[in-house]
């Protein structure tokens, strides 16, 4: 059961299978730095309903919605959306920095992509997250002219994209909570294991392979290099919910008053 595991993160990305059938997983982080594979669920893609059946899975096998826990995430707004939902509108949920400066040096011009690559890396460093936010912007101002959709496509979602700053974490931490590195190095591990299968009958055949693949994964999986600097994230976890708590208790006395 969930319940016995200390997860203070978790990671979910999703893994294309075919051209309509996409599975997504969950890896989770405890507070010893150890990685838990928690559960996949299928769909045919990667939006609202298959999301929310995953986490309802999580749920309904021991995660508890009221604690508030780190949640790492490829991007999709779907994701979001079901995670708040779940869990509350409040809980921090961290966009992969790396998909994010991919996604955007890959719709520049080559000429360009270096420079942008810099400057998104030079802001992931900052520990201030409004001088890191306030370079984000200025980025995006430069860029207005000559790509204005990709300048677009920088303020995508950028509440999300720097919240392990936002919670004051080391900066060895950030790095390694910011990525969705763990579960894909655990995603190229099922496409190891599924790719002589010429033909998926099925989705439950899908997640059959894809569980055992998991289980395989689970035995390679190292503990987070930084774990000695948790505690860190556990604080910063407890402090947010308290501020959650405070600010919902005064909402609910203005609209009581």
């Amino acid at each position: 059961m969930l319940a016995t595991l200390d997860l203070l993160a978790i990671q979910i990305d999703g893994l294309h299978i075919e051209e309509d059938l996409i599975l997504l997983p969950a890896v989770g982080i405890d507070g010893t730095g150890e990685k838990h594979p928690l559960g996949v669920i299928e769909g045919a893609s990667e939006n609202a309903a298959v999301a929310q059946a995953l986490l309802d899975n999580l749920v309904g096998r021991g995660l508890d919605p009221a604690v508030c826990r780190l949640f790492i995430i490829d991007g999709a707004k779907a994701l979001s959306k079901a995670i708040r939902n779940t869990f509350g509108r409040d809980t921090p949920i961290q966009r992969c920095q790396v998909h994010k400066a991919r996604n955007i040096a890959e719709r520049l011009p080559k000429s360009l992509q270096a420079g942008v690559r810099k400057a998104l890396r030079q802001a992931w460093e900052l520990a201030d997250a409004d001088k890191a936010e306030k370079l984000v912007r200025n980025l995006a101002r430069r860029l207005d002219r000559d790509a204005p959709g990709v300048a677009a496509s920088i303020l995508e979602g950028l509440d999300e994209i720097l919240t392990v700053t936002r919670l004051g974490l080391p900066v060895e931490l950030r790095r390694s909570l910011a990525c969705t590195n763990i579960i894909e190095n655990m995603n190229g591990t099922v496409r190891t294991v599924c790719r002589n299968v010429k033909r998926w009958q099925d989705a439950a055949m899908a997640l059959r392979w894809t569980a055992a693949a998991m289980r395989e994964a689970a035995h390679g999986l190292r503990r987070l290099e930084v774990d000695k600097q948790l505690p860190s994230l556990r604080r910063a976890l407890a402090a947010l919910q308290d501020r959650n708590t405070i600010s919902h208790n005064l909402e609910q006395q203005a609209v009581a008053g």
